[in-house]
């Protein structure tokens, strides 16, 4: 810019400016600042001043008529111009509230001949010509009104193109000192359009990063699918978690109770699904679960829930390493004249049978590949060793499940067993046959005979899931007595009573014996690792069956819970971990080797007052809700004992069948005694009818039994429906 404008420029000139909204309109020179290269100006506006300041590059584009006019000649005898000084700057302002000056450009240059020339001064390198302000003006340019101005009457007197030269020396030393210094001589923009500047950059990167962020989510998940956010949100996680799992080379600890974990991997229906993995194993004794979650404003966010066990085992754990901590270290037991039990445990579909009989390829199964037959391998191994050579032991196996509170004998066309204790309270399975075998080969053909007769039906995880509890045992006799027994056990897999609720009265009743018997073994399997006096084994056949293997201080048990990693599976595995959870009875001051402290009574007594103030706090809903589940399992209880004692009259009615035919055959002799004839028939009939008498009665009793259990199931699905 021409530096001619610079010196034009003085307080009380008139110029035009161009408000931010576009308006030009004239208004007052206030200020003039060398240092910003720009001056302050202010006009009246609604009764109020207002002010602002204008670079001089936009002074010189609004006014070019003062680029037209001749240059000053400044005089060296005339004052300098009033209160012209030089300071630091000042705040900038907008608007200002002081009222308009009453005189105008005149009187302003008529004071100017009684300023001194020494009224500049110079502060460093700041400088800034600006009006004298009143006495209370404030930095935003709002103040009390001027004081009263001097007459104009010399203003003739004073060329109008006077400037001092000492005013012009130190506009050129100001100017050398800003060309030296780079960072003062940029021209200052207005506020508004910095900040505007500044906004349009943040939005642009702000754009910027959120593309690429996209970018970077698109490539690793697929959006399409709802559950990314929960992913990333576990991938983050996972980055920041040191992980250290279970390896081979690690010593096996042995534990009179063992309760371990397996997860499996993500199945073809999981990964078609696009489901995510939520489960984490960071240690070899430890487990997370990534819990999903919504706030109450819909903000996801991740629950993680830790639980600690003897071993866990990843996706990546082979059959081999699971046998390897788990069912191995029992064998010793059962040479030493114990027993022992392995539970596979787990919801249906999380790898139970695949884990103990072995992989499956379709409805086929690879028998060696699965905990009974490493079992087994194992048992031979040690009966030819030389310390249990002379023992003269015998291996014996036997595989029966057990279905809706009933025993079948798989090795014998799923022939029905009947359990009975005997004289001596110990529990019998009448009629399960033994099998001698000779070789770990003869012992996988028997599995491979029983899993094709094992009961198997549709849930809501898997086409063709266990319903049944399947016992492989291998047993050791010393001259026709038992020395030993290592009992080998695939429970059914469990689900909610919510989600049997709605199906058929079969898979209801499926449903309510397999939790059943599942409550029984978890009581029964504390009370063992608690010494506890009394073990509820009466509870259901499956604790029945096993009872021998609860009592005695030689008995060693270990479950495996086994858990599916998918997000929709989620619900599920925390139930089978808390089911795990409480049979070992793991706490924060208990290790890995599941040690009680010494208050264990005391937690349980206040667990159970927790227990009941928890329930007085139900809400009316959830006390309806469980009224319907207890009623849904009364009737449940009726059905079972109904229909054993109606089978039982049915028995006694068909046994009656050779005296009927006996008679039919009577009649056949053309010299039958009628007589004789007649009172066999009297005798049949008093007999049967008293059979078909009680027989009626406990049709009828089953009859309503199960209308009470269909209320009670369409209750609970209305309820959870509304839930």
């Amino acid at each position: 810019m021409d530096a001619s404008l610079q010196a034009r420029l003085f307080p009380g000139l008139s110029i035009k400016i161009q408000r931010s909204n576009g308006l030009i309109h004239n208004a007052s020179v206030r200020t003039v600042s060398l240092e910003k290269s720009c001056v302050s100006v202010e006009w009246t506006e609604g009764g109020a001043t207002k002010g602002k300041e204008i670079d001089f590059d936009d002074v010189a584009a609004i006014n070019p008529e003062l680029l037209q006019l001749l240059p000053l000649h400044p005089k060296d005898n005339l004052p300098l111009q009033e209160n012209v000084a030089i300071q630091k700057p000042k705040r900038r302002s907008v608007n200002s509230k002081i009222p308009a000056p009453k005189e105008g450009l005149r009187c302003r240059l008529s004071r100017m001949s009684a300023v001194p020339e020494n009224r500049v001064a110079t502060q460093e390198n700041d400088m800034e010509v600006e009006l004298p302000a009143p006495t209370n003006t404030r930095k935003h340019f709002s103040g009390s009104t001027a004081p009263p101005r001097p007459s104009c009457s010399a203003i003739t007197e004073i060329p109008l193109t006077v400037v001092s030269e000492e005013v012009e020396e130190q506009v050129h030393s100001t100017r050398s000192s800003s060309s030296t210094n780079p960072v003062n001589s940029v021209r200052r923009k207005s506020c508004i359009v910095k900040e505007m500047e500044k906004m349009k950059s943040k939005r642009e990167e702000k754009k910027a990063q959120n593309s690429e962020m996209r970018i970077k989510r698109a490539q690793e998940y697929d959006s399409n699918f709802p559950n990314w956010e929960f992913a990333q949100k576990i991938k983050d996680f996972r980055a920041n978690l040191e992980c250290h799992p279970l390896t081979v080379t690690d010593p096996i600890e042995e534990h009179r109770i063992c309760v371990c974990v397996r997860k499996r991997p993500l199945n073809k229906q999981e990964l078609a699904k696009k489901e995510i993995d939520v489960i984490s194993i960071p240690s070899k004794c430890h487990l997370l679960v990534h819990e999903p979650k919504l706030k109450v404003d819909l903000t996801k966010y991740l629950d993680n829930q830790a639980f600690c066990f003897d071993f866990v085992f990843d996706e990546m754990a082979s059959n081999e390493v699971v046998y390897r901590f788990t069912a191995r270290p029992l064998v010793q037991t059962i040479f030493e004249g114990g027993k022992a039990t392995c539970f596979a445990y787990g919801q249906t579909g999380s790898g139970k049978t695949h884990t103990m009989g072995g992989d499956l390829s379709g409805k086929a199964q690879n028998a060696a590949k699965g905990i009974y037959a490493m079992a087994s391998r194992d048992v031979f191994l040690l009966k030819n060793q030389p310390r249990y050579r002379n023992l003269g032991l015998e291996v014996c196996v036997t595989f029966f499940e057990i279905y809706n509170g009933k025993v079948f004998d798989l090795l014998n066309k799923k022939a029905k067993l009947r359990v009975l204790e005997d004289g001596k309270q110990q529990v019998q399975v009448v009629g399960l046959q033994e099998h001698l075998v000779n070789s770990a080969d003869d012992v996988i053909k028997k599995i491979d005979m029983g899993s094709s007769c094992r009961t198997s039906g549709q849930t809501f995880a898997n086409s063709n899931s266990s319903r049944s509890h399947a016992c492989f045992q291998i047993l050791l006799r010393a001259k026709g007595k038992i020395y030993g027994k290592f009992s080998l056990v695939d429970l059914a897999g469990n689900e909610r009573g919510a989600d049997t609720s709605s199906a058929d009265r079969q898979t209801r009743m499926e449903g309510a014996e397999i939790n059943k018997s599942l409550l029984a073994l978890k009581e029964c399997i504390r009370a063992l690792g608690q010494n506890k006096a009394h073990t509820p084994f009466r509870e259901s056949k499956l604790t029945q069956v096993l009872r021998d293997s609860f009592i005695g201080e030689n008995s060693r048990t270990c479950m495996i819970a086994m858990i599916s990693p998918g997000i929709s599976s989620c619900e599920y595995t925390l139930n089978t971990l808390r089911y795990a959870d409480r049979v070992k009875e793991l706490s924060p001051h208990s290790g890995p080797s599941g040690e009680q402290p010494a208050l264990m009574e005391t937690e349980e007594m206040e667990a159970s007052s927790n227990r009941v103030l928890i329930t007085d706090n139900f809400s009316k809903e959830e006390e309806e809700l469980s009224s319907q589940m207890s009623s849904f399992n009364e009737a449940m209880t009726q059905i079972r004992e109904l229909e054993d004692r109606a089978m039982e009259e049915l028995k006694e009615i068909t046994q009656s069948w050779p005296d009927w035919l006996e008679l039919s055959e009577m009649t056949e002799q053309p010299d039958y005694d009628l007589e004789t004839f007649v009172n066999k028939a009297e005798s049949a009939l008093a007999q049967q009818s008293k059979h078909f008498s009680a027989l009626q009665d406990v049709i009828k009793s089953l009859r309503l039994a199960m209308q009470l259990e269909e209320q009670a199931s369409k209750q609970i699905s209305s309820k959870k429906r509304h839930q």
